[in-house]
């Protein structure tokens, strides 16, 4: 196989996941974390604002390739990352998820379609 040539058995991950996909994406969580890291004491507002507009962001690129650029471990791990961005940075998620009234997954559940 020449250099730069995609091996024939990755070949699908190309298509799967465009540069598109990932730069977008990518983007889109640097901002979240940019957010999430200017916090001092936020509000739970301020906490739920950043996960929405995240989510929303995370919608828009989805829709953009086709409903489906986001299969099933990439929706948990998109979560996870979320949860983990927000724990890292002194967010106790499953103390935030229960003064709202839900389960600790559910935190981005409302605004979520991927």
């Amino acid at each position: 196989m020449a250099s730069g040539e995609l091996d024939p058995g990755c070949a699908f991950m190309d298509q799967l996941f465009p540069d598109s996909l990932l730069e977008a994406t990518e983007a889109t969580l640097r901002s979240f974390e940019a957010d999430v890291h200017a916090w001092v004491g936020p509000s739970d507002e301020l906490v739920f604002g950043a996960v929405r507009r995240v989510v929303l962001a995370l919608n828009s690129i989805n829709e953009e390739h086709g409903g489906a650029g986001y299969e099933t471990g990439e929706r948990e791990d998109l979560c996870a990352y979320i949860d983990r961005t927000l724990t890292e940075h002194g967010i106790d998620v499953p103390a935030l998820a229960a003064r709202n009234g839900m389960g600790a997954h559910e935190i981005t559940d409302e605004w979520r379609d991927w």
